[in-house]
């Protein structure tokens, strides 16, 4: 792997994968707001692409730093889509009817509850539309179309913003010399 990625760039990607971690944890285990890990991909694609090549001390190639950049922000992206997914998973699987107030909806277990929470919110004509009218279908086409398309574009987003910090880091100025961290100080006259 080191002649195509940095191992700063693996470091970072391994930073990202606990970014993720956050986003999901802080966001989308509240349901209204689940879109914000949407929202956040490709900032946090952004700040972990400059991040891999700030680790890795690399500003040229262009080439490598934008692997680098990619190489990171895959790995953010895809730790941070299988997290989201598996938070929705829970949800859907986990729901059983009960409502705020202390009453329960009849339904079964899981994504009959969800499909009747969406009935319940005036949502069945746009469901219709999709081709779902109860809980089997609903569960159908929430395996096979949402949840997939949720974690392609997570990952998408988030590779996009990291290529884009890599980018940015290929124009930012390279330091003539780095400051030493032991730099003797000037002894203060007593």
């Amino acid at each position: 792997m080191s002649r195509v990625i940095d191992s700063g760039a693996v470091f970072a990607g391994w930073v990202g994968l606990g970014m993720g971690l956050v986003i999901v944890i802080a966001f989308a285990l509240i349901i209204p707001l689940q879109a914000v890990p949407f929202l956040m991909a490709p900032f946090a694609g952004v700040l972990i692409g400059v991040y891999a090549n700030v680790r890795a001390e690399r500003w040229r190639p262009r080439a490598r730093v934008l692997a680098n950049a990619a190489w990171a922000g895959l790995v953010t992206g895809i730790g941070l889509a299988l997290l989201y997914m598996v938070i929705r998973l829970v949800f859907v699987y986990g729901d059983s009817g009960a409502m705020p107030d202390g009453t329960r909806i009849n339904c079964q277990s899981g994504p009959g509850c969800v499909y009747q929470r969406y009935v319940l919110e005036g949502d069945a004509g746009d469901l219709a539309l999709r081709g779902i009218r109860d809980g089997a279908s609903y569960e159908r086409v929430f395996l096979t179309q949402d949840l997939p398309v949720s974690g392609i574009v997570l990952v998408v987003l988030t590779v996009g913003g990291a290529v884009v910090g890599g980018v940015a880091r290929t124009f930012a100025p390279r330091p003539t010399s780095m400051p030493l961290p032991s730099a003797a100080r000037p002894a203060s006259p007593s």
